[in-house]
């Protein structure tokens, strides 16, 4: 029985170990009970086990603790979080630290319990082998398409995702403008019990607060001009599935009023209307704010927040997982390429190499845009850097050099010295690639001058807040576009109410 697999129970009531250990013993489990938290530290440091079902609460220990001792003594042995206690906040907080389940009390279907168990023992078995086939979630991540990738982040990341997924909560995703939030949150619903119910989305940010209203509620006939009939709204049209509120913290806190009253009743009024409307809908929320932050400057309702955010699940930005390039550059080839005649173009090795030296601001939304961009321009068998825009073929690739190919198309540009020379009255004068090569070489002159400063312990102008970052990010793109809010939104991915938002809180005059 040495070789056999090995379950600690952990839980102060006894006749919870008899059941566990009647019920695992005949089918070859090797069972240590411990029914306090002195006795766990005992049993996890004498022997190994595999698989560790833990009481969220404890007379003299809470299972979050014992959860992070087990992990941090037996990084192997996964641990399924019991609670009759607890609110499921706290159970679903035991998955990001590393619990690989949780399971309420009392248990009522012990074939579940089984192939918990089951399902546990077997991923700790191939934890770590980052063979795609080897994750439950595959089927589902392939059938939407969703390219997770072999980034440890993202691989635990979408686990979890599987995991509270069939638990019906509501998820809030957080990341940068283009991450993919709203793939993971198509995944989310379809690894669910709702994935055969209509998924929806709707973005927060896009619309005007009478427009957004009606679009998530519905309108009564003659309630607005215009509204010639009745119309569904899209808690209505998604019920019993699945409704994606991208960018919510950009909803008015109106809407957020009316949003927290169908969090919490089920029900709501169309436009109006007087007759409530259930519906039974699960809430998948994203955002590229820090709504925590929104809601300490009251821009967003703590309440709100709390029901959104019962789990939350982070998404890296690209520059975090360089490594998956490749496969995302060969799958939007594939989608690319399916409008057109001919063999599939192959990315040069240094086309490649340009695009994991580059840092990618605008992540997984700027590289499908440059692979687009890299097919059209390609008019044979190979795509290669010059095919891509300049801002990637001609980044400066490490912190020590600058790409001197990028500088030398044109001469007179390729020292400091010329650079500073340059007049702004000049510019006029330069052709596209003149300036684009001079843009380069000021961009890294600027980074070389930020790292000495750096270096010499400067910090009078270096380094600049994120508050400084987004309003200089929005000036320029202003200026770049003079003055046309649509292309500057679209641009800086985020909807025209944010920017004209932002703008005013940076005092940043908008004509128009």
């Amino acid at each position: 029985m040495v070789n056999a697999p090995g379950v600690l129970i952990i839980d102060d009531e006894q006749s919870v170990g008899t059941f566990f250990s009647r019920l695992l013993k005949p089918k070859g489990y090797r069972v240590g009970v411990a029914c306090s938290g002195v006795q766990a530290h005992e049993l996890v440091a004498k022997d190994h086990y595999d698989v560790a079902m833990v009481d969220l609460k404890l007379p003299d220990a809470d299972g979050l603790s014992l959860l992070q001792h087990i992990k941090n003594v037996q990084p192997q042995c996964e641990v399924i979080i019991m609670t009759g206690y607890s609110t499921t906040r706290t159970a679903v907080k035991a998955i990001q630290y590393g619990a690989f389940d949780y399971i309420e009390k009392p248990f009522d279907d012990i074939l579940l319990i089984e192939k918990l168990i089951e399902k546990a023992l077997n991923f700790g078995m191939t934890d770590g082998q980052m063979d795609k086939e080897t994750f439950s979630w595959s089927k589902v991540a392939e059938k939407i398409g969703f390219q997770v990738g072999r980034t440890p982040q993202m691989i635990k990341l979408v686990s979890i995702a599987e995991r509270i997924a069939a638990k019906d909560i509501n998820v809030l995703i957080q990341g940068e403008t283009g991450t993919g939030k709203e793939v993971l949150a198509r995944f989310v619903h379809a690894a669910s019990q709702r994935s055969d119910k209509p998924f929806l989305a709707i973005n927060c940010g896009a619309l005007p607060e009478n427009l957004l209203e009606s679009e998530l509620f519905g309108h009564e006939r003659g309630s607005f001009t215009g509204a010639s009939v009745q119309r569904k709204g899209i808690f209505e049209l998604a019920n019993n599935g699945t409704l994606f509120l991208d960018e919510i913290g950009e909803a008015s806190l109106a809407i957020q009023v009316k949003l927290l009253r169908v969090l919490e009743t089920g029900e709501f009024l169309r436009v109006g209307g007087e007759k409530p409307v259930k519906t039974n809908v699960r809430i998948i929320a994203a955002t590229n704010v820090d709504l925590e932050e929104a809601v300490k400057q009251k821009q967003f309702r703590e309440d709100l927040f709390y029901r959104l955010d019962v789990i939350r699940l982070v998404l890296p930005p690209l520059k975090e997982r360089l490594e998956d390039i490749p496969q995302f550059v060969e799958h939007f080839v594939n989608r690319f390429w399916e409008r057109n005649d001919g063999p599939v173009p192959a990315f040069a090795p240094s086309c490649i190499e340009a695009m994991l030296n580059y840092h990618w601001p605008g992540n997984i939304r700027e590289l499908a845009n440059s692979v687009e961009q890299a097919l059209a321009l390609c008019d044979g068998n190979a795509v290669l850097p010059e095919h891509l825009s300049g801002k990637i073929n001609g980044q400066f690739l490490n912190d020590e050099r600058t790409d001197k190919k990028a500088l030398s198309y044109h001469p007179g540009l390729s020292d400091a010295t010329s650079v500073l020379n340059v007049k702004p009255e000049d510019l006029d004068q330069l052709d596209q690639q003149a300036l684009l090569d001079l843009y380069h070489k000021v961009d890294g002159l600027y980074r070389a001058i930020h790292r000495t400063m750096g270096k010499k312990g400067i910090t009078t102008v270096f380094p600049l807040t994120i508050q400084e970052l987004e309003a200089r990010a929005i000036e320029e793109t202003l200026e770049f576009f003079n003055g046309n809010v649509s292309m500057s939104a679209r641009a800086l991915g985020i909807g025209r109410n944010t920017l004209y938002r932002k703008a005013k809180e940076y005092n940043i005059n908008i004509s128009g």
